[in-house]
């Protein structure tokens, strides 16, 4: 489970399993660095993603004695109970649904994560004011995330991240957040300087390359 007094850096690996190896082998160990299987990961090879960076990731931080955290991108929409055991099978430390679902299925899922010792975030993507999901919910998620989809940064230029809900969730809510949709440095720190707990990335972490743990290391340095 995630300790509310870190502040951590979370890599979502979107491409594929061997991309995913290289990327994770060229990392830091560290307990702060959460891997996410990505979405597009788990629709191409199913909860064997979610297996396969759970056993790679492992197997890099128990020797070093840290734990190991896997998030699985599910992007509930449905069906919540069924899909958080499946993440839970699958060796996961949490599972992501979208605040746009019906509030029945993230009021199953957000205590279907709770039953299975799961951390429950809840992805605010395409939703204009997190905090009125939120006040309807019987349980809040472990994490908010607030989210600039890719498409939306892609074909919308001046579409901002949302920092702003950062604090207007805070101020209602005892939830940790988490930012998505920025990939650089000067937005990592827009994140932490806004009072984040987790910064997602991934477009910097796409492929491996000769810089992948020196990037890592400096948005841990950011993250602090």
């Amino acid at each position: 489970m995630l300790d509310r007094k870190k502040r951590y850096l979370q890599i979502a690996l979107n491409s594929t399993l061997s991309e995913a190896y290289s990327i994770i082998d060229s990392l830091p160990p560290s307990e702060r660095i959460l891997i996410e299987a990505g979405t597009p990961l788990i629709k191409r090879y199913g909860l064997e993603a979610i297996r396969s960076l759970r056993a790679r990731w492992s197997w890099k931080n128990t020797a070093n004695g840290f734990m190991s955290y896997i998030v699985a991108d599910l992007k509930t929409m449905d069906r919540g109970v069924t899909e958080v055991a499946m993440a839970k099978e699958a060796g996961a430390s949490a599972a992501i649904a979208l605040g746009l679902a019906p509030v029945e299925t993230i009021d199953a899922f957000i205590e279907s994560c709770q039953k299975n010792n799961l951390d429950s975030m809840l992805d605010m993507m395409n939703v204009d004011q997190p905090i009125k999901i939120m006040r309807k919910l019987k349980k809040l998620p472990a994490v908010v995330v607030l989210h600039r989809g890719v498409d939306e940064e892609h074909y919308n230029k001046n579409k901002p991240i949302p920092y702003i809900q950062i604090n207007k969730v805070r101020a209602s809510y005892n939830t940790m957040i988490a930012i998505a949709g920025g990939d650089t440095i000067r937005e990592v720190q827009r994140a932490i300087f806004n009072d984040a707990d987790i910064v997602v990335v991934w477009k910097e972490f796409y492929k491996a390359s000769g810089a992948t743990a020196k990037l890592a290391e400096e948005f841990l340095k950011e993250i602090k």
